[in-house]
């Protein structure tokens, strides 16, 4: 996947051979959440064994209220890809560069309230999370020095957005990659105070990811703008940071529901953790290490969506319609395969995965094996119907794969968990994680043949105040 040059503005992705652009495009993508989770893993690791098990937890309650901050960003800048993506199918630069001067005025903004509220309230946000009260104090440093680097944190998520949307996946890799290794190498500096570093204990630790960031983000803005990128706004062209209305507008009313897509996943799982919980420590340790083996097991799914979000938002917007038919199959197809090969390498080497977390000679070991039985290959399902909704989303159609979501997740995972566990045991709830994926898998398969989102005009709407 070839990088935008200096001033090029051609829609990158309605060309070329499908299968090599999504491959190419989506490899970057996948090796970013790699990245993303193992930096979360490792700084939970610096924390855990420098500080101990109180600072853990302090900064596991400030992670999750990150985590609900960030679903939202996500979606917000999601709709601005989908954006972007369409006027540049269109060969509309100017429009996607209003998308541009808006989406940085509305993030600046956004980001600077969310942050002051944050470092204001933080220990009334604390206290509605029931942080234990020996974590309290700790929690509130860590989580008042992320809030202060919410402003970088949203504004560097943007521009990786909007890089994207142009079909340049490679550039926000090499940036994240650098945020990562800085983030992962401070950490130990300052919470020990080793060489020229204070010693700055647990508030070190959410230092080292403000620095991070803050680093990342210059250097990406510097970088665009040291290369010419087509999209960066000129000297003559700082009036479109006035933020248009129309294009807020769009972006709250089809980012938000991207967003709540992430939360409803959240919460599904920790009500299935409440579920669990009433098996014992054993079993609740099996489930977390079963948990984070599926977080490596979803982000082939994960990266094919959102490259194919991207890759079917600039084919819409040049009416390439059946260009955007075989983006999704071949989405679809990479999914199947990659998922695939990797279910097979975990069901080969099942007992040596969860070993890396849990001693040979506990019962947890045995649970999260089984537990891996029943649901790794379903992920194959999560991964079509994923990829479906994010070609549906490339159109601005949001709301349907929300629904679809909900349902599967909160209205047949849960409630068919409950059920099994009751009537079957601990054995039988997992069987609720292919029922909820192929019920997902059929409902979006079926609006992506039947429904009308193919009707959704996004980018007309940018240009009328009444847009629905």
């Amino acid at each position: 996947m070839s990088t935008p040059k200096s001033g090029e503005a051609r829609p990158i992705l309605t060309e070329g051979p499908i299968a090599k652009t999504l491959f190419f495009f989506s490899i970057p993508i996948l090796l970013g959440n790699v990245l993303q989770t193992l930096n979360g893993s490792i700084n939970a690791i610096w924390v855990g064994k420098l500080l101990g098990e109180t600072a853990l937890a302090a900064t596991s309650n400030a992670n999750l209220l990150m985590f609900f901050l960030i679903s939202l960003i996500f979606g917000i800048s999601m709709a601005a890809v989908i954006l972007i993506g369409q006027n540049l199918g269109a060969r509309r630069v100017a429009e996607a560069k209003e998308v541009v001067g808006t989406s940085v005025s509305f993030f600046t903004i956004l980001s600077v309230i969310t942050g002051a509220l944050g470092i204001l309230f933080s220990p009334v946000i604390l206290d509605w999370l029931n942080t234990p009260p020996d974590a309290m104090a700790m929690a509130d440093i860590y989580t008042r020095i992320m809030f202060a680097g919410v402003p970088f944190m949203f504004g560097f998520q943007l521009f990786m957005a909007v890089l994207r949307g142009a079909g340049d996946s490679r550039t926000p890799f090499y940036f994240l990659l650098l945020s990562c290794v800085l983030d992962v190498g401070l950490n130990p500096l300052l919470i020990l105070g080793l060489g020229p570093f204070p010693k700055m204990g647990i508030a070190g630790s959410a230092t080292a990811t403000l620095i991070a960031q803050a680093v990342s983000f210059a250097l990406l803005i510097a970088y665009v703008y040291a290369r010419r990128y087509f999209l960066r706004l000129t000297r003559g062209e700082f009036h479109l940071l006035r933020m248009k209305w129309p294009i807020v507008r769009i972006m709250i009313r089809k980012g938000l529901p991207m967003g709540l897509n992430m939360v409803i996943v959240s919460l599904s799982n920790l009500l299935l953790l409440h579920l669990v919980n009433a098996y014992g420590s054993e079993a609740t340790a099996a489930f977390g290490v079963s948990g984070q083996i599926m977080s490596y097991i979803q982000m082939p799914a994960l990266a094919i969506g959102g490259a194919v979000t991207s890759m079917a938002a600039q084919n819409i917007g040049a009416g390439l319609w059946s260009r955007v038919s075989r983006v999704t199959w071949t989405g679809v197809g990479f999914n199947v395969l990659l998922t695939g090969a990797l279910v097979i390498i975990l069901y080969l080497l099942n007992r040596e995965a969860v070993s890396l977390f849990l001693p040979e000679d506990g019962a947890a070991i045995a649970l999260a094996m089984h537990i891996n039985d029943l649901t790794l290959w379903s992920f194959i399902l999560f991964g079509i119907f994923n990829v479906v909704a994010g070609v549906v989303r490339a159109a601005g159609a949001v709301m349907v794969p929300l629904a679809v979501t909900f349902v599967a997740l909160m209205i047949v995972r849960i409630p068919l968990a409950a059920v099994l566990s009751d009537l079957y045991g601990f054995d039988a709830m997992w069987w609720s994680f292919p029922i909820s994926f192929a019920a997902a898998a059929v409902l979006n398969l079926l609006y992506y043949w039947y429904g009308g989102w193919r009707k959704t005009e996004l980018i007309r709407a940018m240009g009328e105040s009444g847009a629905n």
